[in-house]
């Protein structure tokens, strides 16, 4: 660095000695420093409108500052607060937890729906008054009224082999006829209670099957 000042060309930004007026790279005039001194703005001058001016805009703008800092002070601890509040409302609530199962414990097991049981299927029905087959027929006995006059059916489902058959059995006229059968119905007793006029149908049913037996006065 030499003993004399350097300056800088405000064109071409050559550095040259202080001591010569141009550039010696583009030859610009180098430029001389103002030696003038800036007169006050009239915000600076003490007793001028502008100074009072200038110094009131500074205290409202330093009270705005001290507003703004406070509420922003003021919002986090608010922040702060509700967080610690909620953290604590939180730590309160007792925990659910779901029951252990042992896993020894046994599993109760539903026993499974039996299957529902078949319908017998009949290949015949028949009514027999004593040996006699009376299975959709019309016949003729003498009625009265009494136990003497009382008769008995018989009914019986084939095959032989239906497991535990049950006869139900029905008359068309019940003020006439009344109709005793036995425990599973494979016999009814048939007693006139009223006067038979005309002819009366007895009908038995065993497993959706059904015959009848057409019984008619003795002239």
């Amino acid at each position: 660095m030499g003993i004399l000042p350097e300056v800088k060309c405000r064109r071409c930004g050559e550095s040259f000695s202080a001591l010569r007026s141009r550039c010696p790279n583009c030859g610009t005039r180098r430029a001389s420093q103002s030696t003038r001194t800036p007169s006050p703005t009239p915000s600076t001058v003490q007793g001028t409108e502008a100074y009072s001016r200038a110094n009131t805009n500074s205290r409202w703008q330093l009270l705005f500052g001290l507003i703004l800092v406070a509420a922003v002070i003021l919002s986090v601890v608010v922040m702060v607060s509700t967080g610690l509040t909620a953290q604590d409302v939180q730590s309160a609530k007792p925990s659910l937890s779901m029951p252990t199962v042992p896993e020894s414990a046994a599993l109760v097991e539903t026993a499974p729906t039996p299957p529902p049981t078949p319908t017998p299927t009949i290949e015949a029905l028949k009514v027999y008054f004593y040996t006699n087959d009376l299975t959709n027929s019309d016949f003729t006995m003498r009625l009265s009224q009494g136990e003497e006059g009382d008769i008995k059916l018989k009914a019986s489902a084939f095959p032989l082999t239906i497991e535990n058959p049950r006869y139900n059995w029905s008359v068309d006229q019940d003020g006439i006829i009344e109709l005793t059968p036995n425990e599973d119905g494979s016999e009814c007793l048939i007693h006139q209670v009223g006067v038979l006029q005309t002819g009366v149908v007895i009908t038995v049913e065993c497993f959706g099957m059904e015959v009848t037996v057409r019984c008619h006065a003795f002239e």
